[in-house]
């Protein structure tokens, strides 16, 4: 039987077919030469390659210096600005509800704080909220609402949070750990955070520990029962104290940006899957389902079975969810925020833009930008669209790498660069 978001898939590449401005199937690969504002792509489970159809590459990118002038590129009407920089490994990046801005600068530790009045494209100098927090990533407040008293934030190993009082720069007080034993070490080290609508369920995203559950020590740690993936490729669920923990979505091998999608109030994660070879497995945006099962390390994209895990869990081909969105593979997505805004055109209400960090495991480089994602009456066509792109610089060296994406309280976009160590601001001027 098909699920939904498979249904949906092969809907909206029906509907792509006919619509030649979407590249389909083979068009729709390719690398940062093909990108440009506008561009669209579909990708669906139909289009896959088999594995290993090229050979998987290690092709790291250096950083190069942005050249004089240069600007990331958004569509025709929208505006891009630089309004911050000199930042250690800025990522995550969250709009306070009174408008402030508070960004995880991972690199040093510490969570910075902008004062935005909304009276110019660049916020007042950074004031440092809180310090001392290792490989800092997730950032939220709670309760939801206009009037939060907490700052949440995540790092490898816990969460804390911080009192809060709209309007705080500085926290006011010493954190208080509400989880203190998230699994840590090896790879993946990103902890993202979101609240359910309703304040009830706090999420907290933890990525896998190897890269496909493969070697010698993995396979050791299974059979000796201290396996190293225990908690790891989940959504994890705690009420907001921290206690009751319990597993919320299994099979995730890394899904490092959550976030509620406001009109239905279901949460999003976007995933960065494996390498077994230049194509294959697509990097996805996806709902994440209660007690949904994703596929790693078994499977991908349904039931399309890893070649390293062969014939070891026949029983759950059948139970693996598709994903509602595939990327090209290598893409990185690290970010998502659905744009509720006022600023940009009617059309862009409702979807989602989603940060790609870029590849370091594909001969031809791809990433490295900010994608729409569209959606048609509340559910992901998906569909996606370059929106923000010019981060590379030719073939070998790259002078900005996307992280995270947000909306300001006045509809523009905001999007951090670690590599550049920047924040950059998109807004639409009719």
């Amino acid at each position: 039987m098909r699920s939904i978001a498979t249904i949906a898939l092969i809907a909206a590449a029906a509907t792509a077919h006919a619509d030649e401005s979407v590249r389909t199937g083979a068009a729709a690969y390719g690398d940062w030469r093909s990108d440009a504002p506008g561009v669209r792509r579909l990708i669906t489970p139909a289009d896959l390659p088999q594995p290993y159809a090229t050979p998987t590459v290690a092709n790291p990118s250096s950083l190069v210096s942005r050249p004089p002038g240069a600007l990331p590129k958004a569509p025709p009407g929208f505006t891009v600005d630089l309004i911050a920089s000199g930042l250690s490994e800025p990522r995550v990046i969250r709009t306070a509800p009174n408008g402030d801005l508070f960004v995880a600068e991972s690199g040093a530790g510490r969570v910075l704080a902008f004062r935005a009045d909304g009276t110019s494209p660049a916020p007042a100098k950074p004031r440092v909220f809180a310090e001392n927090l290792p490989q800092v990533f997730g950032i939220a407040f709670y309760p939801p609402g206009p009037d939060p008293r907490w700052i949440y934030v995540a790092t490898p190993g816990s969460v804390l949070r911080f009192p809060y009082r709209s309007g705080d720069l500085a926290a006011s007080g010493p954190p208080e750990t509400v989880v203190p034993d998230l699994p840590r070490g090896g790879a993946h080290w990103t902890r993202d955070l979101a609240f359910a609508p309703d304040g009830q369920t706090m999420f907290v995203s933890v990525g896998s520990a190897t890269n496909d559950a493969d070697g010698l020590k993995a396979i050791a740690a299974r059979f000796m029962g201290m396996d190293q993936e225990r908690d790891r490729a989940d959504v994890l669920a705690f009420d907001p104290d921290g206690r009751r923990k319990r597993t919320y979505a299994t099979g995730l091998r890394n899904c490092s940006g959550l976030t509620v999608e406001p009109a239905s109030g279901a949460l999003w994660c976007v995933v960065n899957e494996h390498g077994l070879g230049d194509d294959l497995p697509p990097d996805y945006a996806t709902r994440v389902a209660e007690g949904g099962f994703y596929g790693w390390p078994w499977f991908y994209i349904g039931a399309h079975e890893d070649p390293s895990h062969k014939g070891e869990r026949p029983d759950l081909a059948g139970k693996v969810r598709v994903p509602d969105a595939l990327f090209q593979p290598h893409s990185a997505p690290l970010g998502i925020t659905f744009y509720e805004g006022g600023q940009f055109p009617a059309e862009y209400r409702g979807d989602a833009f989603v940060a790609f960090h870029g590849s370091w495991n594909r001969a031809k480089r791809t990433g490295y930008k900010v994608v729409r994602l569209l959606m048609t009456d509340g559910r992901p066509t998906g569909v996606y669209e370059d929106f923000l792109v010019g981060f590379v610089a030719g073939d070998a060296g790259v002078w900005g790498r996307p992280v995270d994406v947000a909306v300001t309280r006045d509809g523009a976009l905001l999007v951090t660069d670690d590599e550049g160590g920047a924040i950059w601001r998109v807004t639409f001027h009719s």
